[in-house]
């Protein structure tokens, strides 16, 4: 069977910002996977020297370049990197990094319009595709009822982000990360808007990650990665810092995450979109069960009481037909599958 026309033909080259990162590894996996060559941008190339010898012997080489990019909120950060590109996956952004908004805010936000610019200039670039995030939408909020759908925006953390001082606590840290998604996710569509160029912008809003890690030993335990490894371990802090458990929330399994970013890269009718890659809710007491199952010899804490349910409704259809359309398969990944893909980085 002759397959579809892609707005981007496979052979093409794509470049991953932030490609050494949980999320944009992925991407830049799930891309070699379907054909296309990448050039991933990360600060320095000397520390992501790994992601060639990985790749490599992965897909070849000649199939997926390093270029570096010490700091995406500088204007013109992208210029050289995209040249030649077809398409364009904006994945870097500082994550849970500042409590100060004055900090983190204008770095996700310049890092984002910065990209968009450097496509307007790039006459062979067809595509862009953001990743936003869930916190874009809303922070979880444990035992309410209410939809998510591409008009839901996280103005609460934005509010509560540029608060007054003190910058500091574990709460503002989480508002400043989600007004810093919110926010740069706002400026792309406001660029498109005041702008009008020649490219397609997509958003994808992940929930919380989970599943493999590709290179444990050069990427540790990354972003939401080091939530399983955190639980197997019973949650280990700081001696007499009280524990910060993260609410209940939808999860999606890493891979899923990223062949959604590749699906609204390359299929024509996927336009202007908000895509949710929400798979379904958990808690942390669902992952213990999972643990325990799959890991009888292991000891485990006991269940957290009164952690609530994300009872939320998101618009998560569209994102899973694509799923569908681009890796055959018929769902989201289970939590299950992510819970025992994480733990292959140290069982």
């Amino acid at each position: 069977m002759l397959s579809p026309a892609l707005t981007i033909p496979r052979g093409s080259l794509v470049v991953v910002t932030g490609a050494n990162g949980y999320i944009g590894s992925h991407v830049v996996d799930q891309l070699l996977q379907q054909g296309y060559n990448v050039r991933g941008t990360v600060r320095n190339t000397t520390r992501s020297s790994w992601m060639n010898d990985y790749f490599g012997a992965e897909y070849g080489t000649g199939r997926f370049f390093l270029a570096e990019v010490p700091d995406i909120s500088q204007g013109g950060a992208f210029d050289e990197a995209v040249k030649g590109a077809a398409g364009i996956v904006h994945v870097a952004t500082p994550v849970m990094q500042f409590h100060d908004p004055h900090i983190a805010i204008p770095i996700a936000v310049n890092g984002t319009v910065n990209a968009l610019a450097s496509a307007a200039a790039e006459p062979t670039v067809r595509r862009v595709v953001v990743t936003s995030s869930s916190s874009a939408a809303t922070s979880p909020q444990p035992n309410k009822v209410f939809s998510i759908d591409e008009k839901t925006w996280n103005e609460a953390s934005v509010e509560a982000a540029w608060a007054p001082p003190p910058y500091k606590g574990y709460q503002r840290r989480l508002d400043v990360y989600a007004a810093s998604k919110t926010q740069a996710e706002q400026a792309a569509w406001k660029f498109m808007e005041d702008k009008t160029p020649h490219f397609v912008l997509n958003t994808i809003l992940p929930s919380a990650n989970m599943g493999a890690i590709l290179s444990p030993k050069n990427q540790g335990y990354p972003s939401s990665a080091r939530w399983i490894k955190a639980v197997w371990e019973g949650f280990p802090g700081k001696e007499g810092q009280e524990v910060k458990y993260n609410p209940p929330q939808y999860y999606v399994n890493v891979q899923d995450d990223a062949r959604v970013h590749v699906a609204a890269l390359i299929y024509p009718d996927v336009q202007n979109e908000r895509l949710f890659a929400y798979a379904h809710p958990c808690s942390w007491n669902n992952i213990l069960a999972i643990l325990r199952r799959l890991y009888p010899q292991q000891t485990f804490i006991d269940d957290i009481p009164d952690l609530g349910e994300d009872k939320s409704k998101v618009a998560n259809q569209r994102a899973e037909n694509l799923l569908n359309r681009i890796s055959g398969l018929p769902a989201w990944t289970s939590l299950e599958q992510s819970v025992q893909d994480a733990t292959e980085a140290w069982v």
